[in-house]
């Protein structure tokens, strides 16, 4: 039976070495008896160039390679976290990248899979910043700096980002489903799967009259989170330690 994994929201880091260890023990797993790895954005903590090979990332491009190596196919997609992966990272790791948006079928059913930050369409502070974020002048300038400026820089973001959340409603920093239906049915599916909010849940409604499904991703603060598919149409969330 053919099985494809989702995760999101990784937020590897160096100080949390036990989050990685379950991620490795995913990987290896998925070589052995998964047909695709998913990871659908911030799968780093923070990314901040792909010069960045400190040892604790070149362990996670190493181990990336490895799967590849042995025929695992991992697509990436960019989250708000790690946006500036690029080119050498991608060549390093052999990962295939997703563009924000996109559709696959699993298992002959039509998904559009997201990150999911673009739906939080009532966060505009934080979508005005992404749109400044993701332009080519300003990872241009960004990576122009030292990596030791970057590294600066971003702990002041990261700082940044969690008072920014801790500030505003827990209402405006979920998705709207307006937002989720226009998406939904702009790419003319009935399913989707994201992550971002860290919400892990699985919500079902109506799009034109037909059942529709939203499947959140769950973060990796405690444990692993991984959305497992089968192609006999069955699917659980799994919680890895």
């Amino acid at each position: 039976m053919k099985k494809i994994i989702f995760i999101s929201d990784l937020h590897l880091e160096e100080n949390r070495p036990d989050i990685t260890a379950i991620f490795f023990k995913l990987l290896n797993q998925a070589v052995n008896d998964a047909d695709a790895l998913y990871i659908l954005g911030d799968f780093f903590e923070a990314w901040i160039g792909d010069d960045d090979l400190s040892p604790f990332n070149q362990s996670i491009i190493d181990a990336l390679k490895n799967a590849t190596d042995q025929g695992l196919p991992i697509y990436l997609m960019h989250g708000n976290r790690d946006f500036l992966l690029g080119k050498k990272f991608r060549k390093m790791t052999g990962c295939r990248y997703l563009p924000d948006e996109k559709v696959i079928s699993l298992f002959g059913v039509p998904t559009l899979l997201m990150h999911g930050d673009t739906l939080c369409t009532d966060d505009v502070a934080y979508l005005k910043f992404r749109k400044k974020a993701r332009s080519w002048f300003f990872q241009k300038l960004f990576l122009f700096k030292s990596l030791k400026k970057r590294q600066e820089i971003a702990a002041k973001y990261r700082q940044a980002s969690q008072m920014h959340v801790a500030s505003l409603p827990d209402a405006i920093m979920d998705v709207t489903q307006a937002e989720v239906e226009r998406k939904m049915q702009k790419h003319h599916v009935q399913h989707l799967i994201h992550g971002h909010t860290h919400r892990e849940a699985v919500h079902t409604f109506q799009i034109n009259n037909q059942p529709a499904t939203r499947t959140v991703l769950g973060a990796w603060h405690k444990h692993g989170s991984a959305l497992i598919c089968r192609s006999d149409g069955g699917q659980e969330v799994v919680h890895l330690t």
